[in-house]
């Protein structure tokens, strides 16, 4: 019987290569927990959860609480109360503290280690081996700073790695110059190429309604958040046939409401590896599509890989900020998706390891630099 020894949290910042704009502000990097057990018997598990404000949760009381459980009891016990937190928002945010997932996630990665298994053969069959992800656009500091300049990003993706479907953020800058950045990044990647767009609430609900009007020319096959909630989307729907997608995890509201066509969450958000099988499995029988947000560390990558190569609904392209991520705790370092894909990780459990040196590097900048402030630092104009 394996039983928890030992329970470790650190919270970490993992920076972009450059910052992006978005609508609610700026996206610097990715300020997260990362989670490792460890049983009696030297068996190691890790995870990772979607706020570093769980590190301390896992070091306190709660963390103590799970010491000395057995590790199978446990994760059972933890999958079975698992699911998305349908909570007040408070606008564009989709970070929710849930200090018990990285646990779950962890004693995933044990039980497989145990059995000598990768994680996604004893989750169940698989269905894919390839797991398909979006190539990320958005205006960059010091980068890409301009539409034809996004654009020509997106030309230089389609050539030097084949990505073969593309998001990016609206709701930025002015409407005349997004309608000019979708003009160009669509006939940057042709016509053939899916194209996604997140405005992350940044319209009003009238600009939203010309906004949709005048993309109907551009074959976009998905817009998240044009406006903050289901009921300005239901409105929306009469002026357009583009998918609506939403960090929102309210499923029941969704369905009621004939919107949004997508809810996009992490697996952190869902409370861990069980949680998202379950809610992505409640979703296809409700008609609701299901893919995964961006902006996770190799950990809950990995899971997320193990997860999506056993779950039939998860078949379309998630997002992805791999490709400029310029840090990671795992020894195995930033994956990057060729042709638009990454294959799941080889060896038992979730088939990644840490690093202790690149976690002590992403402790000690989140020690000095505290969690990123992506929201407030500098709040752009809503259009």
């Amino acid at each position: 019987m394996s039983v928890v020894a030992r329970i470790e949290a650190w919270p970490v910042n993992v920076p972009l290569e450059a910052t992006y704009l978005m609508a609610p502000g700026v996206y610097p990097g990715m300020s997260r927990t990362v989670v490792r057990l460890t049983t009696v018997d030297g068996v190691v598990g890790l995870g990772e959860t979607p706020s570093p404000l769980d590190a301390a949760l896992l070091a306190g009381e709660l963390g103590a609480g799970f010491v000395g459980r057995e590790t199978d009891a446990l994760r059972v016990e933890l999958g079975r109360r698992a699911g998305p937190a349908l909570v007040d928002r408070a606008g564009p945010t989709v970070i929710t503290p849930n200090a018990a997932a990285g646990v779950e996630i962890a004693l995933w990665d044990i039980a497989a280690r145990e059995a000598g298994l990768p994680l996604c053969r004893l989750l169940g069959d698989l269905v894919r081996e390839e797991i398909p992800f979006t190539e990320y656009f958005a205006p960059r500091v010091g980068r890409e700073q301009s539409p034809r300049e996004v654009a020509g990003y997106c030309a230089r993706m389609v050539e030097e790695h084949g990505s073969p479907a593309f998001e990016g953020k609206v709701g930025v800058w002015p409407p005349a110059e997004e309608l000019e950045l979708v003009r160009l990044v669509r006939e940057a990647i042709g016509p053939e190429r899916p194209l996604r767009l997140d405005a992350n609430m940044g319209w009003s609900l009238d600009t939203a309604r010309g906004m949709l009007v005048s993309l109907a020319e551009y074959e976009i096959a998905s817009i998240e958040e044009p406006v903050a909630t289901f009921a300005e989307l239901a409105e929306l729907r009469a002026v357009t046939s583009i998918s609506f997608s939403s960090h929102t995890p309210d499923l029941e509201g969704a369905v009621a409401q004939g919107v949004p066509d997508a809810l996009v969450l992490g697996i952190g958000a869902c409370g861990g590896v069980t949680g998202t099988l379950r809610f992505a499995e409640r979703c296809a029988a409700l008609g609701v599509d299901f893919w995964f947000y961006s902006g996770d560390l190799g950990i809950a990558t990995a899971a997320q890989l193990h997860v999506t190569a056993v779950a039939p609904s998860l078949g379309g392209p998630s997002q992805s900020l791999l490709r400029w991520t310029a840090d990671d705790v795992t020894a195995q370092g930033v994956r990057t998706p060729e042709g638009g894909i990454l294959r799941i990780p080889e060896g038992p459990g979730l088939g990644v390891t840490l690093d202790e040196a690149a976690l002590t590097r992403c402790v000690e900048r989140y020690a000095r630099e505290g969690a990123y402030d992506l929201y407030t630092s500098r709040r752009l104009p809503r259009y």
